[in-house]
């Protein structure tokens, strides 16, 4: 039942639309007065008379869908509060430490400022490092 009054109710409103487009506005007449308008089908004050009549019928058939629709509906949802759904969280203590994973240390190189070098390929010389640190002997 709800759905063939879903049906009724879209179907009225877009004939409303429709309607409400064909029909011409309030300063059409005065064009008219002026010569601008011609006889229509329904006459020259008929086709107003007829689409204001129809628009009437459907607006009040789209009012008594719109209730019909409200009244079916209202039963149908289940009170109960959007809070329900929530998921609780709990929250942290603030009067211990939480547990930080420690942060790995680098083994000490020596002197400050010592930067290990890459591992360098088998049979190749070992770069010079500078003035900051050792050199390392050039094979012979």
């Amino acid at each position: 039942m709800a759905n063939i009054l879903l049906v009724i109710h879209v179907l009225a409103a877009i004939a409303i639309v429709v309607l409400v487009l064909l029909q011409q506005g309030r300063g059409a007449d005065m064009g008219a007065a002026f010569g601008g308008g011609s006889q229509t089908l329904f006459g020259a004050r008929g086709s107003a008379t007829f689409l204001s009549r129809v628009t009437t019928w459907l607006a009040a058939l789209f009012f008594l869908t719109s209730l019909g629709l409200a009244y079916m509906y209202a039963g149908v949802t289940q009170s109960r509060s959007v809070t329900e759904d929530v998921v609780p969280q709990t929250q942290p203590d603030l009067g211990r430490e939480r547990d930080i994973p420690a942060v790995p240390q680098a083994p000490d190189q020596g002197a400050e400022g010592d930067v290990p070098s890459a591992p360098q390929p088998a049979g190749s010389p070992a770069p010079e490092t500078g003035s900051t640190g050792p050199v390392a002997p050039k094979p012979e």
